[in-house]
């Protein structure tokens, strides 16, 4: 079984930025990820003109897999079947459903509530597309505890869920015990690691501010040693990452998710640090195939 290594990048607000990205695209494709995905947000920007562009130059002009993400809070089943026809046409058959955050003072619509429900909506017009969904090593912000949500996780699956990917955590084992949650629930999806490489103090501070993952005391050492020292900071973080991606590797995860933050070198350092194990991973499955 192939090991994935992808990449996530998100769409640029002007002209200047879409070039940059472009740029940044290139750059990744020359990694032969498995695929690059592409964000979308809920501030009223066009799908068509910040994801779906950007997902067509992916896969049309640089050869390589792409995910569109579709959140669907605020889209109608109209529009999402829009997105959906836009994207056949294009040739790319793979997105990310998600339900996509709740924007302050602004009312979701009521045609998807849930992320299953998207996903069934889905399957229903493009039975031949391929569908990620999101999961939450430590549980999802809004479930009332870890039943409630391997619960609601396992909706997805049984709704045409294809692959899970995770939300970025810094402690692998709380990525192992979610895993074996899945397995005692029968989710036999195979379920990517979401990578967040942390090389600057800015990234550092929001992360700390606003997340609720859990921050392992190795990982808080670095933040405090080297917040002030870009350089070292920089390279403490690629290194910790690296470090979380040998051990997943070692322990036959079905693939690693990199959260690039439209940052190629963040991506071509771990690439560079990690290719030979993701070839011998492959190697290894070849040689020694699995039971059935």
């Amino acid at each position: 079984m192939e090991r994935l290594l992808s990449f996530e990048v998100f769409p640029a607000n002007t002209n200047d930025g879409f070039v940059k990205l472009v740029e940044t695209v290139k750059a990744l494709s020359e990694l032969k990820p498995s695929f690059i995905s592409v964000t979308c947000s809920n501030n009223n920007q066009s799908i068509e003109q910040t994801t779906i562009k950007i997902a067509n130059y992916i896969h049309n002009e640089l050869g390589i897999e792409t995910i569109a993400h579709l959140p669907a809070a605020y889209l109608s089943k109209a529009q999402v079947k829009r997105v959906i026809d836009t994207l056949a046409n294009l040739g790319i058959h793979q997105v990310l459903a998600l339900r996509g955050d709740h924007l302050p003072n602004l009312p979701p619509l009521t045609d998807f509530s849930y992320a299953s429900e998207l996903i069934t909506f889905i399957k229903e017009i493009a039975p031949d597309f391929t569908i990620s969904g999101a999961c939450y090593p430590e549980v999802h912000p809004d479930s009332p505890n870890r039943v409630a949500d391997i619960k609601t996780l396992k909706l997805k699956c049984d709704a045409g869920c294809n692959r899970l990917i995770t939300q970025l955590f810094f402690d692998n084992e709380l990525f192992y015990e979610f895993v074996e949650r899945c397995q005692l629930a029968e989710i036999d999806v195979p379920i990517i690691a979401g990578i967040m490489p942390i090389v600057n103090r800015k990234q550092a501070i929001r992360l700390v501010q606003t997340t609720k993952t859990k921050l392992p005391r190795k990982f808080l050492a670095i933040l405090e040693k080297y917040e002030h020292n870009p350089q070292a900071l920089r390279e403490a973080g690629l290194a910790y990452a690296v470090d979380q991606i040998v051990d997943l590797l070692t322990q036959d995860v079905a693939g690693v998710h990199l959260y690039t933050m439209n940052n190629a070198s963040v991506a071509q350092h771990i690439h560079q640090q990690t290719a030979a194990l993701f070839q011998i991973a492959a190697s290894f499955d070849q040689s020694f195939p699995q039971k059935h």
